[in-house]
C-alpha cells in the first residue's frame, strides 16, 4: 500500500519547513549534469506544498545544473510516486547495463 512517503514524513516532522522533493529519481551523475544523456532532453520531477519554494528549486535546477525539463507533480503527496520509481530504475539499470538513464515525459 502506498499511503506515505519520506517526503511527507519530513513535512510532518518539520511543519514549518518548506520541503521540496527533487532529484531522487536519477543517479547523481545526471542530477548535476543532465546534458550527458540525450542532450538533456529528459525530465526531472519535483513536488512540494509551497509554490515559492518549488519555484526556487526549479530556478536552481535550470540555472545551476542546466535542467531543461522540470516537471512539477504537485503537492508533497506526489513524492509517493517519485519514491516508487526506484524499483523500476533498478530493473532498467540491470536491463540496459547502465545507470545513465531517465524518463522523458511526452503528451
Amino acid at each position: 500500500m502506498n499511503t506515505d512517503s519520506l517526503g511527507e514524513q519530513l513535512q510532518r516532522a518539520f511543519p514549518k519547513l518548506k520541503v521540496v522533493k527533487a532529484l531522487n529519481t536519477i543517479v547523481v551523475e545526471l542530477m548535476v549534469n543532465p546534458n550527458q544523456l540525450a542532450d538533456g532532453e529528459h525530465n526531472t520531477l519535483i513536488c512540494g506544498n509551497d509554490a515559492q519554494a518549488k519555484s526556487q528549486v526549479i530556478n536552481l535546477l535550470s540555472k545551476e545544473f542546466a535542467w531543461k525539463h522540470v516537471l512539477d507533480l504537485g503537492d508533497i503527496t506526489a513524492s509517493r510516486g517519485m519514491e516508487m520509481l526506484l524499483p523500476i530504475n533498478f530493473r532498467l539499470w540491470n536491463t540496459y547495463r547502465t545507470r545513465l538513464l531517465n524518463f522523458k515525459i511526452v503528451q
